[in-house]
């Protein structure tokens, strides 16, 4: 069975006028069904393209244990932690971040992953993936108006904070650093020591 092809998010050898058929969500899920996309493909769709996701390192993954479990218990009731699940920001673009702070529940639920409209806050954990998540990524949640956005830069030990979307990117950026402690715009009383997301 023919494979579609994968871009890497690291370039695209391709010339931006080269004519492209973009998929949407509909056939992207449908890919699945029919097993054209597997589980281990780790491709999610950016603005109708099927981008390859970074392979986890251990560090990555003890960085999100780590997030979900600080947030799970810091937020309690107040909100849910989807790890590493679908968010439908378009007919076109599903990403599937890190983690996902979200509201404990919406009508969206039912029929579609979570919206925009829920998200409370986006992580991304980036060890080779750094370029793409603090450029492509951080622009796309800020045209979509995600409210915050964070990168846990793991070689550089900070976490990137980005704050106030709008269309051109987020007004506000900024660097955490082991010793502070962050709290979400959106969840106050939730306190992350930055030290304990880069353990």
């Amino acid at each position: 069975m023919d494979r579609p092809a994968i871009h890497s998010a690291k370039d695209d050898p391709l010339p931006h006028w080269v004519p492209r058929r973009r998929i949407d969500v509909h056939e992207y899920l449908r890919m699945g069904e029919a097993g054209i996309l597997r589980r281990e493909d780790k491709v999610e769709l950016i603005d109708g393209e099927l981008i390859a996701m970074s392979p986890a390192g251990v560090p990555h993954i003890n960085s999100i244990n780590a997030l979900n479990r600080m947030i799970v218990l810091g937020a309690g009731d107040r909100a849910l932690v989807s790890v590493q699940n679908p968010l439908r920001l378009s007919d076109y673009t599903e990403p599937e971040p890190d983690i996902a702070v979200i509201r404990p529940s919406s009508p969206n639920y039912k029929t579609t992953p979570p919206q925009a409209e829920d998200v409370f806050l986006l992580i991304e954990v980036a060890g080779s993936s750094l370029r793409y998540d603090v450029g492509v990524k951080a622009g796309l949640y800020a045209r979509h108006g995600i409210p915050e956005y964070w990168v846990v830069d793991l070689e550089a030990r900070v976490v990137l904070v980005h704050r106030e979307p709008t269309q051109l990117g987020y007004a506000r950026a900024c660097e955490a650093k082991p010793g502070e402690m962050l709290e979400p715009a959106l969840l106050p009383g939730l306190r992350l020591a930055v030290a304990d997301i880069l353990a």
